[in-house]
């Protein structure tokens, strides 16, 4: 790698509208021989229909990067607040419908 390689910085802009993000409480993953593609979902409870707030298209290099990214921000994270529990974990008795209210239509 050249020196100017080296002393070559990437700028990244974060406008207000972003930098707020996204609530998602499922992500769908399809894949191709091309492209991954994350949709991230908004599932309200009492409501049979979820909303796609976000799609995220990645080649298959980029989506294994963000796997492995996921995989040592996750064990750091467990290094310093323990292990992340699974839903499938849970103990019995803790719903998962967030406590609200059951849609009526």
């Amino acid at each position: 790698m050249s020196e100017q390689e080296n002393n070559q910085q990437l700028s990244i802009e974060l406008t207000e509208d972003i930098a707020e993000g996204i609530y998602s409480n499922l992500a769908i993953i399809t894949h191709s021989h091309a492209e991954f593609i994350i949709d991230f979902i908004k599932i309200m409870p009492g409501i049979p229909k979820g909303k796609v707030k976000s799609r995220i298209i990645l080649t298959p290099q980029h989506a294994k990067k963000l796997m492995q990214a996921l995989q040592e921000n996750v064990a750091r994270f467990e290094s310093q607040n323990g292990t992340i529990k699974d839903i499938d974990d849970m103990p019995p008795g803790i719903p998962m419908n967030f406590g609200g209210p059951v849609g009526m239509a």
